[in-house]
């Protein structure tokens, strides 16, 4: 599985959705960040934002998602039934595959210094990232919401924020930056319009009053609906199981004579939590989670190579792309994700502490060179095949020649940026490699090495794509810039390599 984490923004806009619209765009609009679900409620006048991506690019993304909300949500006017605090009112983190808890802290810490600094925003850190024990439980966090913040953030001690200024940003407000487990937001609509009701429900199944451990609740009013609606945040399925809770809200919901109508998850859930429920009301015998479809196959999917199956099976094929480019590109995610272990098994070490805050910089930046270069994998193939499209445009007239010599012509002036980006971002993987071969852990040195050797050979292996997408060009000046450039970064790259190998035999 790829390294992965999700980030979950909530805004205080449920109402016009092309404000939500302008978000997420803002959100996406780094290339490896992917939205995978977005809602809105009128009535709660919030929407929830869920994107996935590499944990290289989850802080960037979070805080332009940051920015164009303290440009378009005014707090000032802001009136809705969720509790809020501010435009981006909370921003959970979430490790899903290869990542830790601790990591996920760190991006947290990030995101709150940028939000804090860079948009003079009070950011308070919560749950796992939180900085004191009053402040892992949000309710305590966002108490009194974004008016009593705003009363009280300057005068009282306990209001002060872990990052940004103790005065509230009027128009942007507050906000509350954390890490958590997966939350399942689940709603239960009763036929009833007495929101005293909802209420008395909520507190029987709320861990503050005495209900369920790992449930937050509160009863709300769907005037669009003549309904009321027990709104409940699941904070850890595993340990209490959404099917307990639905039956509790319906014995309880006899008591006062009204029925469940419906219930709804917002956003998205594990199929874990769903295969519980309907092992639940099924009554199962001898049950594995395994039986379902999806979850073999996508285990079938993932117990091919490290590097993935799929990719070394099209490089293998008849197909001239994913190429020589690609693979120099592969190559170079490969001498930063090496860089970035090496950096891992130092941080943390008592012999290594005087190069940990080195070594930490340098995982981050091997973080982001590897996601960088495992997007131009796919960038390189992309490249060629616009080259190939070209070249099949007809050229039956001169006008139709024209259109095309154009066309080759700029398809292969692309062809030959992406594989110089790919021995930039080498280069500097190769650099990291260079000082984790100098400092990093004695253990993993051969490690290191072999890192340095696979950032010169995407160095040299992109060069020969620059050259040959050169020969095919017009325009001269061009082919002179480019190939001076790159013979430059081959000569950088080949004196930081040799560097790399005399570090290498030096501490073996």
């Amino acid at each position: 599985m790829p390294k992965l984490v999700e980030c979950v923004p909530n805004f205080s806009e449920g109402r016009r959705p092309e404000v939500i619209k302008a978000i997420v765009d803002a959100i996406q609009a780094q290339s490896g960040v992917t939205v995978v679900d977005q809602e809105m409620d009128a009535d709660h006048n919030r929407a929830v934002v869920t994107f996935v991506c590499h944990p290289s690019l989850a802080v960037d993304a979070a805080f332009r998602g940051y920015q164009k909300a303290a440009e378009l949500i005014d707090m000032t006017t802001h009136k809705g039934g969720h509790p809020r605090m501010g435009a981006c009112d909370v921003c959970p983190f979430i490790p899903l595959s290869e990542m830790t808890e601790e990591e996920a802290v760190e991006l947290a810490h990030k995101l709150g210094k940028r939000v804090g600094e860079e948009l003079q925003i009070p950011v308070y850190l919560y749950e796992k990232a939180a900085t004191s024990l009053k402040r892992r439980n949000l309710a305590n966090v966002r108490q009194g919401q974004y008016e009593g913040i705003r009363d009280t953030i300057e005068t009282d001690p306990e209001r002060k924020p872990d990052y940004g200024p103790a005065r509230m940003n009027l128009k942007a407000g507050a906000t509350a930056i954390g890490v958590r487990f997966f939350l399942i937001a689940y709603n239960v609509y009763l036929d009833s319009e007495n929101l005293d009701i909802a209420q008395r429900i909520a507190d029987a199944i709320r861990q503050v009053k005495g209900g369920y451990r790992f449930v937050k609740a509160m009863g709300v009013d769907i005037k669009e609906r003549r309904q009321v609606q027990i709104s409940i945040n699941m904070t850890d399925y595993t340990r209490t199981p959404m099917f307990r809770v639905f039956e509790t809200i319906k014995s309880e919901a006899a008591r006062y004579g009204v029925n469940v109508v419906s219930s709804e998850i917002v956003g998205l859930v594990p199929s874990e939590a769903l295969v519980d429920v309907a092992d639940f009301y099924l009554r199962f015998e001898n049950f594995k989670k395994d039986q379902v479809i999806e979850t073999k196959l996508a285990g079938l999917a993932g117990a091919g190579p490290a590097g993935g199956e799929s990719f070394f099976d099209a490089v293998a094929s008849s197909s001239p792309a994913p190429g020589g480019g690609s693979v120099a590109s592969a190559a170079g995610a490969l001498a930063a994700a090496l860089t970035a272990m090496v950096c891992r098994l130092t941080v943390g070490k008592k012999q290594y502490a005087e190069v940990k805050d080195e070594l930490t910089r340098a995982r981050d930046q091997a973080d982001q060179l590897r996601a960088d270069l495992t997007r131009l994998i796919e960038e390189d193939e992309k490249a060629f095949n616009a080259v190939m499209a070209a070249f099949k445009l007809p050229k039956g007239t001169d006008e139709q020649a024209a259109t095309r010599a154009k066309a080759v012509e700029e398809a292969n002036r692309g062809a030959s940026l992406v594989p110089l980006e790919v021995m930039k971002k080498s280069l500097e993987a190769l650099k990291l490699a260079r000082i984790v071969a100098a400092k990093g852990n004695q253990n993993s040195i051969t490690d290191a090495g072999v890192a340095g050797l696979m950032g010169m050979a995407a160095v040299d292996g992109a060069r020969y794509n620059v050259r040959i997408n050169l020969k095919s060009l017009a325009d001269t000046a061009f082919v002179e810039r480019l190939t001076a450039e790159s013979n430059s970064l081959r000569k950088e790259a080949e004196a930081v390599a040799q560097e790399v190998r005399r570090l290498v035999e030096a501490r073996l």
